[in-house]
């Protein structure tokens, strides 16, 4: 995420909810379950009651959009080149705060799991992924909500499945609680090993393993461990 200046746009734009386009969910409640229990365990690292505190996830949300807009690429008067990776980066970022959103410390990861499913199967599209982006956005600000659907269709867009959402997914959530364990909140944390970044290394890592294996997030952590500088 990057300090950047910027319009958020929040004009509502016609919708057309589609289910050809939308993420088939049916075999990856599981993962669904998984995120939710990860994000839930990260929040709690950073205040055990973190649901009643009212943090404002919505603003996180739409801030996320923006920035994305301009890894996308909107302005007219200039070519532009979308940057494909980062665009799917902010777009996991953006998960973990839609699932903030939803956890509310009483309804269930598997009843939560089912909404998101549904939600997600029935992905909402506009035009392009521009105007997608902005129904996204437009509901972060207007309903303080996390629009799944919006979600789905700017996944959908960018050519995202559900596997490359959980792949980063998890990869990032393992790396926030890396960066927690190896003194992040106390300024003691090394960001840059042998010349690369955290991130440029999660992204070795996570590229190396299956992300099907039952282990997924332990292993991810201990290839981050096994690169970071021994003090």
């Amino acid at each position: 995420m990057h300090n950047q200046h910027f319009i958020c746009i929040i004009t509502p734009t016609k919708i057309t909810p589609t289910k050809t386009t939308g993420i088939d969910m049916s075999a990856n409640l599981n993962k669904l379950v998984v995120m939710l229990e990860m994000q839930n365990a990260m929040n709690t690292k950073v205040h055990e009651q973190w649901f009643t505190q009212g943090f404002e996830w919505y603003r996180a949300i739409w801030v996320e959009c923006a920035e994305m807009l301009d890894h996308h690429g909107w302005k007219w008067w200039k070519k532009q080149t979308p940057d494909t990776e980062q665009v799917i980066l902010e777009l996991v970022d953006i998960f973990h705060f839609g699932l903030s959103l939803r956890i509310d410390g009483e309804t269930s990861y598997e009843d939560l799991a089912k909404q998101l499913e549904t939600e997600l199967s029935n992905a909402q599209q506009a035009d392009d992924f521009k105007q997608t982006l902005e129904i996204l956005a437009a509901s972060a600000v207007a309903d303080k909500t996390f629009n799944a659907g919006a979600f789905a269709g700017c996944m959908a867009q960018m050519g995202m499945d559900i596997d490359d959402l959980y792949r980063g997914y998890v990869g990032k959530n393992t790396l926030n609680f890396f960066r927690q364990d190896h003194g992040y909140k106390d300024g003691s944390y090394i960001k840059e090993w042998n010349g690369q970044e955290d991130n440029e290394h999660l992204v070795e890592v996570v590229k190396s393993l299956d992300t099907e294996h039952a282990d997924f997030a332990k292993l991810v952590y201990q290839g981050l461990e096994a690169r970071y500088p021994k003090i």
